[in-house]
């Protein structure tokens, strides 16, 4: 028998691997969505016995010992944790008529005796076309904690699920891209895309921009050089490509262009894997000027002449300011051929004023610490 594999062997064992992946995938979905109809189930029960029964809010802490006592090696049995699942089926409470892989049945009473009303009726159909089953039972329990704690707002909830699906976000992650308002960044980039890109590129390009970016995993004196920023950004590569969002992939810093024997040089350059295509980021400290346009555009073309292939799309520009004018920047980019987006960056957010009003004062400060003194 001859030890010589086949020349198609690569393609057999590419198709062997997507399809154990495949696998584990849906092995991982069906053990999620098994456990949050349980979580709904209990949270159900509870919710039954308060409305029918009048059960007080000593049964919760009884149940979570009693539950840790008779079954220790179950975890995800807390106090804490079973007030969750009463609030997840608070907030979804048709999902318990769901079957995974079905279509978003009617709202109907999800208790035998229980009379909905007309109103509770639209409501919970409106929920269902939000937050459909299947999207219910993809988000894990942790990130479904996060969610019903901090986002209250339906679409929003609704943008976020979403995005994490999407973007594979960690719990970790999802909240902290929930801290930074990441929703309200999400497509604000001052663009001509329209202007230079077919839709629906143009409207998938556009989404994939944020303004602003969030730098704070850098520190940076007042009055800090491009150079710096450039660098702090490729030494926290990790969290830059983060903050940028799913696709980008690093090319180079400060990538070298030979156009007619004179050097030019790019302060970063990637290649976005879901648009296909080469994205220009150009780093400018202070206000945005018209001229920075112009020089972007000039960038693209080199770009799309030396390095694009056939099948790639159009190269983008990213401009990055501190503090970009938007209606300056918005005439600037009328005038150029290449697609070109700007936003802003910020290092650290200012405080938000509830916060800033809880802290103490220096004035304060020092006042406690002459008491202590006495």
């Amino acid at each position: 028998m001859s030890t010589r594999l086949p020349a198609d062997y690569p393609a057999l064992f590419a198709d062997i691997k997507r399809r154990i992946r495949y696998a584990q995938t849906r092995a991982v979905l069906a053990v999620n969505a098994e456990l949050l109809r349980l979580y709904w189930d209990i949270g159900a029960l509870i919710d039954q016995r308060q409305k029918q029964e009048g059960w007080g809010a000593a049964v919760i802490p009884r149940l979570a010992k009693d539950l840790h006592n008779e079954l220790p090696e179950e975890k995800g049995f807390s106090e804490r944790n079973i007030k969750r699942m009463l609030a997840f089926y608070r907030e979804y409470p048709y999902l318990g008529a769901c079957t995974a892989g079905t279509e978003v049945p009617q709202p109907v009473a999800q208790m035998a005796g229980r009379k909905k009303r007309p109103q509770a009726v639209a409501q919970t159909a409106d929920m269902a076309s939000i937050f459909p089953p299947e999207l219910l039972l993809s988000v894990p329990w942790g990130h479904h904690a996060e969610l019903i704690a901090k986002v209250k707002d339906a679409n929003t909830r609704q943008w976020y699920m979403r995005t994490t699906l999407e973007n594979g976000w960690s719990r970790n992650i999802l909240v902290m891209q929930i801290e930074t308002a990441a929703h309200q960044r999400q497509g604000n980039a001052a663009s001509n895309f329209a202007l230079r890109l077919p839709s629906p590129d143009s409207d998938l390009v556009q989404q994939t921009l944020k303004d602003p970016y969030l730098f704070d995993f850098l520190t940076l004196e007042v009055g800090f050089h491009e150079r710096e920023l450039e660098t702090g950004l490729i030494a926290h590569l990790e969290k830059f490509l983060l903050e940028l969002g799913q696709g980008f992939a690093f090319v180079g810093r400060q990538y070298h262009l030979d156009l007619g024997g004179d050097d030019f040089y790019i302060d970063l350059l990637f290649y976005h894997l879901k648009l296909r295509c080469y994205v220009v980021i150009d780093l400018k400290r202070g206000d945005f000027k018209p001229e920075y346009a112009g020089k972007m555009n000039f960038y693209c073309n080199v770009v799309d002449d030396q390095l694009r292939h056939e099948s790639d799309k159009p190269t983008i520009g990213l401009i990055l300011c501190q503090q970009p004018n938007r209606v300056l920047a918005e005439y600037a980019l009328r005038g150029v051929d290449k697609p070109i987006g700007v936003s802003s960056f910020e290092i650290t957010r200012a405080l938000p004023k509830t916060l800033k009003s809880a802290l103490p004062s220096i004035e304060q400060i020092e006042r406690e610490l002459g008491r202590e003194h006495e």
